[in-house]
């Protein structure tokens, strides 16, 4: 599934037609996180790969798909739609994600240390992020189950809807990324990755400034500027 999840963003980015994209799981639940039986059990007896679980999104250390936190945040706008139990790996694949929205039937869990694991796909750094340092502490070493209404307060997600409304929400919500233009969506992106949390004002800055220098060149930017000034919508794509 990592493989094809990778597959399906890369495709998706080198599609024109393509805006944004929305995330959410079949069934009961979002995702109910790695499969103990066949992931942990007697993983102890088996060589040690050395490999760590930031690369392949599985929670179990399969490297296999890559970088999953760098392909999200160098992709187009990301929402998910959390339609359930949202556990371990359920809950870490979304957290670098653009926007979060649950159902109001929906959990989540960052659940590892139950397992006597640590959280991975550097979500010891996006709990802190989106939820500060008391909250963020809680919920991994508590690895409880979250509510849905109890996750946005906490900002660990970003809207609650009803159940039968979830994915219209989540598409109306990518909807308005996708109609912007897309090279500044992506730089947009890009800046509030590596400036999220550099205290270097002066460096934050100048790569604003870069990125702007870069923006101010692009086609859709002229276009933009010419919509605004004729009264009418832009067209982008």
């Amino acid at each position: 599934m990592s493989r094809e999840l990778t597959d399906a963003i890369e495709a998706g980015n080198a599609d024109p037609a393509i805006g944004a994209f929305v995330f959410t799981g079949a069934g009961r639940a979002f995702c109910a996180g790695a499969d103990i039986g066949d992931e942990f059990a007697g993983r102890e007896e088996r060589e040690p790969s050395g490999s760590s679980s930031g690369g392949g999104g599985d929670g179990g250390g399969n490297d296999n798909a890559g970088d999953w936190v760098g392909l999200v945040r160098r992709s187009k706008p990301m929402v998910a739609a959390i339609n359930g139990p949202a556990v371990g790996v359920g809950l870490t694949l979304l957290l670098p994600m653009d926007f979060l929205v649950a159902g109001a039937s929906a959990r989540v869990s960052a659940r590892f240390v139950r397992m006597g694991l640590v959280p991975e796909l550097a979500s010891s750094h996006f709990l802190v992020q989106r939820c500060g340092w008391g909250a963020a502490s809680d919920l991994a070493l508590s690895g409880r189950m979250v509510p849905a209404d109890e996750a946005l307060n906490l900002r660990l997600v970003d809207d609650v809807v009803a159940d039968d409304g979830l994915l219209d929400a989540a598409m109306a919500r990518a909807t308005t990324y996708a109609e912007n233009p897309p090279p500044a969506v992506r730089m947009i992106k890009e800046l509030l990755t590596v400036n999220g949390a550099e205290p270097d004002l002066s460096l934050v800055q100048r790569r604003e400034l870069s990125s702007l220098n870069d923006a101010f060149r692009t086609p859709e930017h002229k276009e933009a500027v010419s919509a605004f000034l004729e009264k009418r919508e832009p067209k982008f794509r």
